[in-house]
């Protein structure tokens, strides 16, 4: 087992700066909903707070991370699905997280 480093700085509400051994990245968003940008491109995160529930999707970028592509091997091309069904089940699974929270909020 190896060692592992990670640290968040908040640098304005709803922006935070992540710093690990893998190298840095941003994440935009807040508890329950937030977008992490870094070197493997942008991952969309939906979740119940408190919950432990979450899902999390590549946006954009190489779909197997930097560090663990053979350097030999030339990068991927990839394409954008013309469906956009990615899209939509994220937008899906996040508006099921809003109800969810709305009512749970009532009761």
């Amino acid at each position: 087992m190896g060692f592992r480093f990670q640290k968040r700085i908040s640098l304005l509400p709803g922006i935070r700066l992540n710093l690990s051994k893998s190298g840095a990245s941003v994440t935009v968003g807040k508890n329950g909903l937030s977008v992490n940008l870094g070197k493997d491109g942008a991952t969309g995160n939906v979740g119940i707070p408190g919950t432990g529930l979450s899902y999390r999707q590549k946006i954009t970028g190489n779909p197997t991370p930097v560090s663990e592509q053979d350097a030999t091997q030339p990068e991927p091309i990839v394409h954008a699905d013309a469906s956009g069904a990615g899209i939509w089940k994220w937008l899906f699974f996040a508006a099921v997280v809003v109800i969810v929270v709305l009512l749970a909020a009532r009761g």
